[in-house]
């Protein structure tokens, strides 16, 4: 099924409806061998319309291209949510549930070789994970036309620097995939 954006625009499935300032669908070619899955919009996502705007943006972008050699332009990028969860929350389960339609559809049209899932709250939406990101960091998965795989999320790095090595190391794993299509 494809994605309805002019439906999703005025979404009122959840709260979140209620204190956003947009809808964040996303950005990027449709066509993008790479898709990037965060948690949710925060502040900047929210007011800027687009994913991945702030500081947690600016570092995933200068990893993805030093370590995957893909520029954001060559990425698309959506979250498991398309709304800013006030105080830049996890999303409630209920959230949750009430956007997986949403994400079900965009991701079935983009049909992605490569999908990274950013952050706890993303592995277990698009991948299915059920383990700590310890567990499931870097390791690839089938998931429908492609691979799947998770890492920290960039704002986890930003608080604490170590896991910049962590995150290097799963893209190099995103690399293989990319360059294999």
């Amino acid at each position: 099924m494809a994605l309805d954006v002019a439906a999703l625009s005025r979404c009122t499935r959840c709260s979140l409806s209620e204190t956003r300032t947009r809808v964040v669908i996303g950005t990027g070619p449709t066509d993008a061998v790479l898709v990037l899955v965060g948690e949710a919009p925060g502040r900047q996502e929210d007011e800027g319309g687009a994913p991945f705007i702030g500081r947690s943006g600016q570092l995933l972008f200068r990893l993805i291209e030093q370590e995957v050699g893909l520029t954001r332009e060559q990425c698309y990028v959506t979250n498991t949510v398309k709304c800013r969860p006030p105080g830049n929350r996890v999303p409630a389960r209920n959230e949750l549930e009430a956007c997986r339609p949403w994400l079900t559809d965009q991701l079935a049209d983009l049909a992605p070789r490569v999908t990274l899932a950013l952050g706890l709250t993303a592995a277990r939406e698009v991948l299915g994970a059920t383990l700590a990101m310890g567990a499931v960091h870097g390791r690839p998965r089938h998931l429908g036309s492609g691979t799947g795989i998770a890492t920290y999320h960039p704002a986890a790095a930003l608080r604490d620097p170590a896991l910049v090595d962590v995150v290097r190391a799963d893209l190099a794993v995103v690399r293989r995939f990319v360059e294999a299509t």
